[in-house]
């Protein structure tokens, strides 16, 4: 199975729309940062690791890189399209690229970021649809998952996604 990489982002929106065990019946490991999970995760979700979520460590090297990333990017950032990218999101980005692999967010500046470094992402509408085309749930289910997420005050490009499910 291949391994994809996930930040916070994506965890919280399945929680929300409840339906993480289903991200975890997907045909792919995911895997999160050590220090992104004990920080950010494990306090509120320690069950994820007991659905198959991975706990990876970053090498010192992809450490570096990651530390070096906002030096490159923030002044270039609006904050107009949210906040900047944390340290953790860039040691999620470090990792994807450490493993060679996709990276989950739904964060627009770290996926700008991503793209920009030429690492392959995809955010909570690809893992649902993903999740359809598995048959894990149907486009219905989706769309409900959708509406949770949207009640729990979720960020996502609601026209997007709606018009995702349709097709």
């Amino acid at each position: 199975m291949r391994l994809v990489v996930s930040d916070a982002n994506i965890l919280i929106d399945m929680e929300a729309g409840q339906i993480i065990e289903m991200l975890f019946q997907l045909p792919m490991r995911i895997a999160t940062p050590d220090i992104l999970y004990y920080e950010e995760i494990e306090g509120g979700s320690p069950y994820l690791v007991e659905l198959g979520l991975e706990v990876l460590e970053v090498d010192g090297n992809w450490v570096s890189y990651a530390e070096q990333l906002p030096g490159r990017y923030h002044p270039s950032m609006s904050s107009s399209r949210g906040s900047k990218p944390s340290h953790n999101d860039y040691l999620t980005l470090a990792l994807a690229r450490q493993e060679a692999c996709t990276l989950l967010t739904g964060d627009k500046q770290l996926r700008s970021v991503a793209v920009q470094e030429g690492v392959t992402v995809m955010g909570t509408i690809g893992l649902l649809l993903t999740m359809v085309d598995c048959e894990l749930i149907t486009r219905m289910q989706a769309a409900d998952a959708l509406q949770h997420m949207k009640n729990a005050h979720r960020r996502l490009p609601w026209d997007e996604a709606k018009r995702c499910l349709r097709t």
